[in-house]
């Protein structure tokens, strides 16, 4: 699941990048308070994907995936770029979680053999 999710994290990360360079030319907020608040949501984005395994990672990234799409008040594109993301984000979750568990059914149906020494 970490993997799955961390590469959607990714895609926002630049996606968020991105929508600042927008918001800069096509509404009245200053450099500085489009940059604050995309660089701090592109710092979230890659911190997140060093804690999605701890309690709490999806919960927060469900946050993020909120506040892209309410970014969309700011840039209208946003708000279906932001709903994509929500939708790979619950996959990333959801398929993810089948993997793992796929992947611990394997480790429990096949233990790996004792190195012959």
């Amino acid at each position: 699941m970490r993997t799955l999710c961390a590469s959607t994290l990714l895609g926002e990360f630049f996606v968020i990048g991105f929508a600042g360079l927008v918001a800069m030319r096509t509404t009245d907020l200053s450099t500085g308070t489009v940059w604050a608040v995309c660089g701090t949501a592109m710092v979230l984005c890659l911190l997140l994907c060093g804690v999605l395994t701890r309690p709490g990672g999806l919960a927060f990234g469900w946050l993020l995936q909120a506040g892209l799409v309410v970014s969309g008040l700011v840039v209208p594109t946003m708000f279906v770029l932001g709903a994509v993301f929500t939708a790979l984000w619950w996959a990333s979750v959801h398929y993810g979680r089948k993997v793992d568990e796929a992947k611990a059914a394997r480790a429990a149906a096949y233990p790996p053999e004792p190195d012959a020494a």
